[in-house]
């Protein structure tokens, strides 16, 4: 394997987590997107631009870097360095159940970056476990919740919730419904008729508040949309079909932009250490 080919970590038994590694990504570029999960990383060589709502630094080795769901971010690299990285993405119900709120919703944190061996180092040892093939599921399972646990205690200042003025309810509907219909090719009049607002200050208000304009949220939903079906192992003829791309090479082109990596490379993700 290259070392600038992404590996993605997968496993049925731990559904609540996804690991992705690079050894040498100083040709990637992220375009601004977001997650559904909660993602936490790792710099453990090079420098990087972390764009993150009012975050905007270069990060290094040792760094851990911190994204909300939903938050729009970017962390692109300087091009004369190999950037390798760790990153964990995880299910905001399970980590909401790690935080003590089982059956409610996560509760964002604060942190963004953070200087923290104790967590960077943790980062990493729980990386190596997972792709151990003689760590068996019950011990993964057990690391991973040690890992959030410890990272809860740590860096667990929650984040301010968001004022009715900062969060209108016409821009949530907006986001909600630019969601719920991804795949539907969707007209800036037909956003706007089901909004009640025109599309002038739509855009501007909706960009203000998401980081995105309404066309790239529903494009980073699509990309999203994407991933799960991606994981689920289906063909990518099929996926570009189910996800409102015109074909397969428009998904392909859009995927990489945004996730730095083709969606081959990203259903190929596996349980077993590749060599």
């Amino acid at each position: 394997m290259s070392p600038t080919t992404p590996r993605f970590w997968r496993d049925p038994a731990l559904p609540f987590l996804e690991a992705r590694a690079i050894a040498d990504g100083r040709g990637l570029c992220y375009a601004p997107h977001s997650h559904e999960t909660f993602s936490v990383g790792v710099v453990l060589g090079g420098e990087s631009r972390y764009v993150n709502g009012p975050t905007r630094e270069w990060v290094g080795r040792g760094t851990l870097v911190l994204m909300n769901p939903g938050e729009v971010h970017a962390c692109n690299p300087r091009s004369d360095q190999a950037w390798r990285y760790l990153m964990l993405y995880l299910d905001p119900g399970w980590l909401a159940a790690v935080q003590g709120r089982a059956g409610s919703d996560f509760q964002p944190l604060a942190a963004q970056l953070a200087h923290d061996p104790c967590l960077t180092g943790g980062l990493v040892r729980l990386y190596r476990r997972l792709l151990d093939v003689a760590t068996g599921p019950l011990e993964r399972q057990s690391h991973a919740w040690d890992y959030a646990s410890t990272l809860l205690e740590r860096l667990g200042a929650p984040r301010p919730p968001l004022s009715d003025a900062a969060d209108p309810p016409r821009l949530r509907l907006a986001a909600d419904y630019l969601a719920d219909r991804c795949a539907e090719a969707i007209s800036l009049d037909d956003l706007s008729q089901a909004v009640g607002l025109s599309p002038t200050h739509l855009i501007r208000s909706f960009k203000r508040r998401y980081g995105l304009t309404p066309h790239a949220y529903l494009i980073d939903q699509r990309i999203r949309l994407a991933r799960q079906r991606l994981r689920q192992g289906e063909e990518l003829a099929e996926v570009a079909l189910a996800t409102g791309f015109a074909d397969q090479a428009h998904l392909q082109r859009t995927f990489k932009r945004l996730v730095a990596a083709t969606p081959g490379q990203y259903r190929s993700g596996s349980a077993l250490p590749q060599q």
